[in-house]
């Protein structure tokens, strides 16, 4: 009887210590799921707000208006000496290139010794043709002089001999056909002398046509600024790789080429930024729509914009492959960074969807569990899971439509895993 009563003493105790085992490996469940107090899990307010869908752009800055400075043509070597930097704020007139212009000293000094030459030549030709015509006109003064004289004799002929008044008229007639060559070469002598005189100004004046040139290609090797702005230097792609790549910019010492571009002066107030979108995002983004603009060297600001053009016909791109379609994007910036310079890479974060009146978590608040979206939302000192709909993602939020209230917390690490991440 003893025996019998023993029995269900020992399953009692048997179950009492089952349980307090159970409970036991409960708790430890429980804490080793649970490692620290709410404080130890960071958390974000459930908000209301408006929502913004944005797609993000890659490109850089550029200026749609600006004035270019280039190498001149027709000057020979062209080795830069000086060059401003980048950047330097000039002033109308200012010397931004100097090139090397020994060679041109040299080639124009020699031209202007040519020129001297020829206009010497052009004296001396005119001095020797003035002694000609006057000794031609001496001798013409002395044949004019010898006519009279023979025709003066030949008028006494009624009172001379025959033979006599023949001398004086054969006389006479040499006298006249002396006058004539005299005459004839007088002429001949002034035709002769101006031609020479001509000739000698046609080389005169090539000479002087080649000093000019020569001094044109001189000034040309001094590029002064056209107007005021602050410099920027644009890229020496000979002196870059195989393609151009990463291309640096004109230096002094440098060698240039009949008009490259070696510097511009943009106007700042046309600055945007030159993009390409995707073709399926194409039909999302419109003229018009508004933008955040980050320039990679300008990381501390974000400047705002707006859409100004989209073209309509698609491009392929080849910068990988598959090429693929995109087309060209203009943003305007609508406030200006004084360290912003054409030729530097942004992004932009163009608006297409805005959501007024939504109810707004971060993205990181949300989990997946058995194929639904949950959070977990402090309560007192505990997180309490509950499953959301979610309307929109997009930019680190989200849109729940169901399932959470403004003011709200939520935790931003799933609270009951091991470390406290996802």
């Amino acid at each position: 009887m003893a025996t019998r009563m023993r029995k269900p003493r020992t399953r009692r105790w048997m179950l009492g210590l089952g349980t307090i085992l159970v409970g036991g490996s409960i708790a430890l469940g429980i804490a080793w799921r649970w490692n620290g107090t709410p404080r130890d899990i960071p958390t974000a307010e459930v908000k209301r707000g408006e929502f913004m869908h944005r797609i993000q752009l890659r490109g850089e800055i550029t200026a749609r208006k600006s004035i270019s400075i280039i190498a001149p043509f027709n000057a020979g070597d062209l080795q830069i000496i000086k060059l401003i930097r980048n950047g330097t704020y000039v002033k109308k007139g200012e010397i931004v290139v100097q090139f090397d212009a020994l060679t041109l000293e040299r080639t124009l000094n020699q031209k202007r010794s040519e020129l001297k030459q020829g206009e010497a030549e052009i004296e001396r030709t005119i001095a020797q043709g003035r002694i000609t015509e006057e000794k031609n006109l001496t001798e013409v003064t002395k044949a004019r002089y010898d006519v009279e004289r023979e025709r003066l004799e030949a008028s006494k002929q009624e009172i001379l001999s025959k033979i006599e008044g023949e001398k004086t008229a054969l006389a006479l007639a040499n006298a006249e056909q002396k006058l004539r060559e005299v005459e004839a070469k007088l002429a001949a002598d002034r035709v002769s002398v101006a031609a020479d005189v001509e000739s000698t100004k046609q080389k005169r004046d090539k000479a002087l046509f080649e000093v000019r040139q020569a001094e044109r290609q001189r000034a040309a090797m001094t590029l002064r600024a056209p107007a005021e702005g602050m410099l920027t230097l644009m890229q020496n792609w000979r002196a870059g790789g195989a393609f151009g790549d990463n291309a640096p910019e004109f230096k002094e010492g440098d060698r240039a080429w009949p008009g490259a571009a070696l510097a511009e002066l943009p106007d700042l107030s046309s600055m945007r930024v030159s993009a390409r979108i995707e073709e399926s995002d194409r039909g999302r983004l419109q003229v018009g729509q508004e933008a955040i603009v980050r320039a990679d060297a300008v990381p501390d600001k974000e400047l705002s914009a707006h859409v100004v053009e989209i073209s309509t016909l698609a491009k392929m791109d080849f910068s990988g492959w598959p090429p693929k379609k995109n087309f060209n994007v203009a943003l305007q910036l609508d406030n200006l960074d004084p360290r912003l310079r054409p030729g530097m890479s942004a992004t932009a974060r163009a608006a297409v969807e805005k959501l007024p009146d939504s109810i707004l978590i971060p993205s990181e608040a949300s989990f997946q569990r058995g194929g639904k979206t949950i959070v977990y939302v402090l309560r007192g000192q505990s997180f309490e899971p509950r499953e959301i709909e979610v309307r929109k993602r997009g930019e680190g939020k989200l849109v729940v439509s169901k399932g959470l209230v403004p003011g709200e917390r939520v935790a931003l690490k799933d609270p009951f895993s091991v470390d406290g991440k996802n």
